[in-house]
């Protein structure tokens, strides 16, 4: 059963594993990121981890019970109870209900764990697998996006009130 976690210092390698594995079947549906981030990888992992330890985001990995990477899972400039999702699945989960099953849980750990009460998520046009993952995860469509926040491609935000805790 997948294990859905904080991203931990010692991931670096799996993370890193796990992007190079699934580069091009990301850079099908989102901008590619260039061979200096692998060339600076572990200098930007060092950097998301602190990041996470300021509380301006939170990472999680998507773990197989191999210890293999499966997703990336992440909330961005958390402030004022809201946040923005972030995720990638790899390419041999794509399709499965991975994705919609883990952002669904984020969703919940997004509440319980961080006190947030609205999660947003842009996707762009041609991502007709990240949109229907919104959706079904209970995300609705709130308006375009700027393709600069796309990495140039147009696309739309979306929108998940989370449910009030007790």
């Amino acid at each position: 059963m997948p294990e859905l976690r904080r991203l931990h210092a010692d991931d670096e390698q799996a993370v890193l594993a796990f992007e190079l594995a699934n580069r091009a079947y990301f850079a099908a549906s989102v901008t590619d990121r260039g061979d200096a981030y692998f060339e600076q990888f572990g200098d930007r992992f060092k950097a998301l981890l602190a990041e996470q330890d300021a509380g301006v985001c939170v990472f999680h990995v998507l773990l197989d019970e191999d210890g293999s990477v499966l997703g990336r899972f992440n909330l961005y400039d958390l402030e004022d109870g809201v946040a923005v999702l972030g995720y990638r699945v790899a390419r041999r989960v794509a399709g499965r209900g991975v994705a919609t099953g883990t952002v669904r849980e984020l969703c919940r750990l997004a509440a319980v764990r961080h006190g947030l009460r609205t999660l947003r998520a842009a996707a762009s046009h041609h991502n007709v697998g990240s949109q229907r993952v919104l959706l079904k995860a209970g995300f609705v469509r709130v308006g375009p996006a700027e393709p600069s926040e796309l990495g140039g491609k147009p696309g739309d935000w979306y929108r998940r009130e989370l449910v009030p805790l007790p």
